[in-house]
């Protein structure tokens, strides 16, 4: 089996092997989405199968789009907003080269308007406020939306399959860490569902009995979390993924998202788009500013 290796800091390493295996339990038990296969991990090197691309299908979209309401709905044991991965043992993680606040299972329970406030946005403040990426104002605007959220402003059921507090999100779920890979390439190299393509398959088409057709999306690169399953849709939209509407409409079928959730798209793009204000600087942070004000 061919491998690839990155390195990267203790922490990272270390919740991203978690997060693996939090997402591989969450396919085999429950029907969730394939991620790739994790070979090996220490102290500063994760090794993971390698996959072989192929071109995404709008029916190969929908299909993950199925199942990945189905990792966020798996919890055998609840989940609350901000939980670590199973298996990591600090209170910070990361997301890319970024810092990540985590808390440990059984941890007090959090609306997720305060979660997000406290852990997703205001950490990352003070540096995108260092590199010039936002200015006084920005600040000021990001502040004001914080404590709207933490008055519960935005507050929003999950979808309807997660019946924990939290949902098992990826959490670093832009378009490139979805590797489209060959049907072959994922049996071999991913961790899959049982039974894959009647998992995957729909019961609103006439294609409902048949194996969803071109390539398998495979989950790679997370920084698993409990938080909103609508982060991680969100996401998806921040630098694109292809048929990222039949993603979201196959989702909302098996798995219906809670009124309004078009409305909030924006605000659950903001960790993304400020954590890069803060590792890049330039326009993310007047995208992150401009996003913001919509909702203050």
């Amino acid at each position: 089996m061919e491998s690839f290796s990155k390195s990267g800091s203790r922490p990272a390493i270390t919740a991203e092997a978690a997060g693996l295996k939090d997402l591989a339990e969450a396919a085999v038990h429950g029907a969730g989405a394939p991620v790739v296969r994790l070979l090996n991990a220490a102290s500063t090197t994760i090794t993971t199968a390698r996959l072989m691309p192929d071109s995404p299908t709008a029916t190969a979209a929908e299909a993950f789009g199925r199942l990945l309401a189905h990792t966020h709905a798996y919890s055998p044991h609840g989940r609350v907003f901000g939980e670590r991965p199973t298996g990591f043992t600090e209170l910070t993680a990361a997301i890319g080269n970024a810092p990540l606040p985590v808390v440990p299972h059984g941890s007090p329970a959090r609306t997720w308007g305060s979660f997000y406030a406290e852990d997703r946005l205001l950490p990352y403040l003070p540096t995108a406020r260092a590199n010039g990426s936002i200015d006084a104002r920005g600040a000021n605007i990001i502040e004001r939306l914080a404590e709207q959220l933490r008055d519960g402003a935005f507050d929003a059921p999950e979808p309807a399959l997660v019946t924990s507090e939290a949902a098992l999100l990826h959490g670093d779920l832009w378009g490139g860490n979805i590797l489209w890979s060959t049907p072959e390439s994922a049996r071999e190299s991913a961790i899959l569902p049982p039974d894959f393509n009647k998992a995957a398959a729909t019961a609103h088409t006439t294609a409902s009995h048949h194996a969803p057709g071109g390539a398998v999306a495979v989950l790679i690169d997370p920084a698993c979390q409990g938080g909103h399953a609508e982060s991680d849709l969100a996401q998806l939209r921040v630098f694109g993924a292809p048929y990222v509407n039949r993603i979201v409409a196959a989702y909302n079928e098996v798995s219906p998202l809670s009124n309004g959730w078009e409305e909030r798209i924006g605000l659950h793009q903001l960790h993304m788009l400020i954590v890069h204000a803060a590792l890049f600087g330039g326009g993310y942070g007047t995208e992150t500013i401009e996003i913001a004000s919509r909702y203050c």
